[in-house]
This record gives structure tokens, C-alpha cells and sequence, in this order.
């Protein structure tokens, strides 16, 4: 009688491979499967590291294969570093969710575009607003983000909407999670709320924004900190005008 075994392919990869497959990945932060596969090929081709030469053959596939193998997961997890966080610490104004504006006008999406540094002086930042309904959109510049600077900025863009402000979303930058901000927004009973950690899409509106207008008619060149006052009044005579009155938007 003959006892049936099923076919195996001999096992090209060892268990040193998806232990150095891990300890790349940690090094990277874990890429995509293309990127990680490259760095494994110029590991090998390029700084002729003979520990690498099965890796840098492997399929993008095949390497998503062995990130779901049972030693890479252990060596991923005993490796990985603890990130300290502060237990018990209050996280700051705001709480970390996604609007609902339930087709409501009035909830802003903020963000803030740096126009860069020089050695000996600093760029303008930009400060874009958008309602995320209407897409009324009001832009700003300040010399700096600090909370000095940021507060009249903001009152004056605020007044620019022809709507009452009911929501005021960001990310978690130091420039909108403050007293300052918190005080501004309180008078109004404008709710405040910001990102929650590894949610890219939740101010996905304003980052396209930010390309799609700022990048577009500003650039990415340096601009001196200087120039914060006539970028404003180019903002507020000519640009934000055109956005919300003669632009296309859908």
C-alpha cells in the first residue's frame, strides 16, 4: 500500500534569515515590503554583506510571507524597544477624536506649513484653515508659532468665516494644544479637538489643502520671517477672496 506524502518545497530561507529580516525592520520602522526589499538588495550587492545574499533575492510577496512567520514575531517583539509614556499626565486641551459635523457648517480643520530655515534667520509659517463642509478656506502667516504670535493671527482668521465656528480641529502640535488657544476658543464655545495617534486621515482635508493651495501659489522656497505682515495682507485681499468666491471647489 502506498501512504500518500504530500509534496514539499525544500525551505530556501532559514530561521538566521527572518531573524535578520526582523532586525531590519526594526531598524526601519518597518517599511513597505518594495523599500525593505531594496535595502535587503543593497545590503548584499553594495556593501557585499554575505549574511544578506538569500535576502536580497527574496519576492515583495514572499517577504510578507516571512513577516507573518512565527520567530519573526517573537524576535520583533523581544527586540522592540519600550516607548516611555507618562502615566497619569493630563494630555492638554482638546480631546483626540474625528469630527462629526454631520453636514453642519462651522467645524474648521488647522494645520500649520513652515516656508523653511536659513542658518542665520527663520522662514514664515503658514496657517490654513478649512471648514470642513462648505470648504471655506481662510490662510494666515505668522513670523513664528508661538503663542504670542499665534493669537492675533487666529482671531483675525476666525473673523474671516461668514458662519458661526463650531468645532476647531488640529493636530497635535504645541502651537494649538495650549492655555492660549484654549482661552481663545472658550469665549466662543468653539469645541476644540485633535488627532488621534495613527490616524493620518482624521485632518486627511486639511493636509490636501495644504499642497493643493498653500504649496501651490506660495512654493516651497524660503521666505524670511519678515515678510509675515505682507504675505498677510496678500491673504486677506487677494487670496482668501479668490479661494472662497472665485475657485472651483468641490
Amino acid at each position: 500500500m502506498t501512504v500518500y506524502r504530500r509534496r514539499r518545497f525544500s525551505q530556501l530561507y532559514t530561521r538566521a534569515d527572518i531573524e535578520l529580516l526582523a532586525s531590519v525592520d526594526e531598524a526601519h520602522e518597518t517599511l513597505s515590503g518594495p523599500a525593505t526589499r531594496r535595502i535587503l538588495e543593497r545590503e548584499h550587492l553594495l556593501y557585499k554583506r554575505p549574511e544578506y545574499a538569500r535576502l536580497a533575492g527574496i519576492s515583495v510577496a514572499h517577504l510578507y510571507n516571512l513577516r507573518q512567520h512565527q520567530r519573526y514575531r517573537e524576535r520583533l517583539l523581544n527586540y522592540t524597544r519600550t516607548r516611555p509614556t507618562a502615566v497619569g499626565a493630563p494630555s492638554g486641551p482638546g480631546e483626540r477624536r474625528k469630527p462629526q459635523p454631520q453636514g453642519q457648517p462651522g467645524f474648521l480643520r488647522l494645520d500649520t506649513e513652515h516656508q523653511g530655515d536659513r542658518p542665520d534667520a527663520k522662514g514664515v509659517y503658514h496657517i490654513n484653515a478649512v471648514d470642513e463642509v462648505t470648504q471655506w478656506e481662510v490662510v494666515g502667516s505668522t513670523p513664528r508659532i508661538s503663542e504670542a504670535y499665534l493669537e492675533p493671527v487666529l482671531e483675525h482668521m476666525l473673523c474671516q468665516f461668514l458662519f458661526r465656528i463650531l468645532g476647531f480641529h488640529t493636530d497635535n502640535g504645541s502651537e494649538f494644544i495650549n492655555r492660549t488657544v484654549a482661552e481663545l476658543l472658550e469665549k466662543p464655545l468653539i469645541e476644540q479637538t485633535k488627532s488621534r495617534p495613527r490616524q493620518s486621515g482624521d485632518n486627511g482635508l486639511e493636509e490636501a489643502k495644504n499642497g493643493a493651495i498653500v504649496r501651490k501659489h506660495i512654493g516651497y522656497g524660503y521666505i524670511d520671517a519678515k515678510h509675515a505682515d505682507a504675505i498677510n495682507h496678500f491673504y486677506r485681499e487677494y487670496l482668501n477672496p479668490y479661494l472662497n468666491y472665485h475657485r472651483p471647489c468641490a
